[in-house]
């Protein structure tokens, strides 16, 4: 098991630039776990996609119930003290530092493409590049 960060989420489910980064991690390791913040953080990139021009709102809407799917019951509450120990001791955002606090609760990596995090929790993140090699 892993925490997955949602832009991995994101490079899985709606091909961009690292989808095939993604697809290797998901062979790796399927089983995935998040905060139930990914939710909201896949809709707005979904939303940003659907703004541009870049994706259909039926496409849209097929895509968020495939990943909604794929993540039911691997989906958790994060613990609001370590999340803000983990923000407030780091540079990292409350949101960045709920898939922080998840991978530490359940003593899994997270992997991310965020550089920030994999600076500032290099015991609890792992680059997506590094997690596929």
């Amino acid at each position: 098991m892993i925490v997955a960060d949602t832009n991995l989420l994101v490079y899985l489910y709606i091909r961009r630039d690292h989808s095939e980064h993604a697809e290797a991690a998901a062979s790796r390791d399927p089983v995935w776990a998040a905060p139930l913040l990914w939710r909201s953080e896949f809709r707005n990139a979904l939303v940003s996609m659907l703004r541009r021009g870049a994706v259909e709102m039926h496409d849209a809407l097929r895509t968020i119930g495939e990943a909604e799917q794929w993540m039911r019951g691997r989906e958790y509450t994060v613990s609001s003290d370590l999340v803000l120990r983990l923000a407030a001791s780091s540079r990292c955002s409350a949101h960045d530092c709920e898939f922080v606090a998840l991978a530490q609760d359940l003593g899994v990596s997270l992997v991310t493409p965020d550089r920030e995090v994999l600076v500032s929790f290099p015991d609890a993140a792992v680059s997506l590049a590094d997690f596929v090699r």
